[in-house]
């Protein structure tokens, strides 16, 4: 049996499994949960996380040494930006028509005297922007500072470019030191099964059933606004720009898919996804390795989702109007808020508090989502590393399209 059909059944299996821990005693569960299903999940997600660092760095510098000119990894640069702005700016519009058109929240139904979030402040965007470049790069590794890192990367990959043959030893160390880190993959990729059906089970065994029904229109609405990105933006995208069928595309990359799912992380998805997009989409590693990582870093489609829909829930539940002119703020706030908040942890609820004080609304509304956003955290993660794929699958398409037309003429 193969791998993604192992996986598939553990998923079911890890949904059956998690719904019936939901009615057993509090007690058991928990007892199930400490001692079983949250060791194997976290050891799986450990296996991942312990290479990321590793991956990330010596990815970008085998991908930015690989493209070579400067000018190149710089026409990359700005149409891989181009297009998680775009993609993302086009997620708000789709959650926010689906808010307006399903009306998740209604006025007098949740009992708002209650709730409470405590705020957390972003970094201003400047200090992100000037943060990009650091000052103690070991520093940055050992923290997870994944901006940073990317940054460190592609200044050691140009040099090695423009050094050409002084520094090929190091050159090839570094390849060595990716054949060696996607053997890792390989080898833990094979647990994947257990960690995703010990994840998924803990997830909804914790969240329990009893929760989700006052929020059932809510979480169908996200889910479908997640369901028609892919479809639609996606798939356009891919058929469009990358002239390929977006269902080969989609069952290729299932195997990541279903890890961001179990993990909930893009980071801890992004050896995987990587690997799975060179291996089964036959994207070209040095694309891969630079838009993907960037991509997990500040693209958030299924998070911006979240957020419209969220925003529009809420002002509905505190029977707030929003004008034309806070739909637009919405989307300009939450886009830019993408790549402002990059890399700061919880940084879903943080861009969600950003787009709330920008429109007026209560922050303490983020209190009535918080129950559900665990399960919906897994479905938008999926899409999040799914819309990083495509967009390395289309740049390296044209990439490739360019080099066929150049030697044919």
């Amino acid at each position: 049996m193969g791998l993604t059909k192992k996986i598939l059944i553990a998923l079911v299996a890890g949904v059956i499994v998690g719904v019936g821990l939901s009615y057993i005693p509090t007690n058991i569960f928990s007892a199930v949960n400490t001692y079983v299903l949250d060791p194997v999940g976290q050891i799986f997600i450990n296996l991942i996380m312990m290479l990321v660092v590793p991956i990330v760095f010596v990815s970008i510098v085998l991908g930015t040494a690989g493209l070579g000119e400067p000018a190149k990894l710089g026409k990359i640069g700005i149409q891989t930006i181009s297009f998680f702005l775009v993609t993302t700016a086009i997620a708000l519009t789709i959650g926010i028509g689906l808010a307006f058109l399903l009306e998740p929240g209604q006025p007098g139904v949740f009992n708002t005297d209650t709730l409470e979030y405590e705020e957390q402040s972003a970094p201003p965007i400047m200090e992100t922007i000037i943060n990009i470049i650091p000052d103690n790069p070991i520093s940055s590794m050992a923290s997870g500072d994944m901006l940073q890192i990317i940054a460190f990367a592609i200044f050691i990959g140009i040099g090695l470019a423009f050094l050409g043959e002084k520094t090929d030893g190091i050159h090839r160390l570094f390849e060595q030191a990716n054949e060696l880190f996607m053997w890792l993959i390989q080898s833990i990729m094979k647990t994947a099964p257990y960690g995703a059906f010990a994840l998924i089970a803990s997830a909804i065994g914790e969240a329990g059933l009893s929760g989700i029904g006052p929020m059932a229109m809510y979480m169908i609405t996200v889910i479908l606004g997640l369901v028609l990105h892919a479809a639609i933006t996606y798939s356009a995208a891919i058929w469009g720009i990358g002239k390929a069928n977006p269902l080969k595309f989609f069952k290729a990359f299932f195997p990541a898919m279903s890890v961001g799912f179990s993990t909930s992380s893009s980071n801890a998805t992004l050896p995987v996804s990587m690997k799975v997009a060179q291996e089964n989409l036959g994207v070209k590693k040095e694309i891969s390795s630079f838009v993907q990582p960037l991509g997990a870093t500040i693209n958030m489609d299924g998070t911006a989702i979240m957020q419209a829909v969220a925003t529009v829930f809420i002002a509905q539940v505190y029977a707030e109007t929003l004008g034309f002119a806070d739909i637009i703020m919405i989307i300009l706030t939450a886009t830019l808020a993408s790549i402002g908040t990059a890399g700061v942890p919880g940084v879903g609820l943080i861009m969600l508090a950003m787009v709330l004080n920008a429109v007026g609304l209560p922050v303490e509304g983020i209190g009535l989502i918080i129950g559900v956003d665990r399960i919906l955290d897994m479905l938008r993660t999926s899409l999040n590393i799914t819309g990083d794929a495509a967009c390395a699958f289309i740049i390296s398409e044209r990439e490739r399209r360019k080099e066929l037309k150049a030697e044919n003429a």
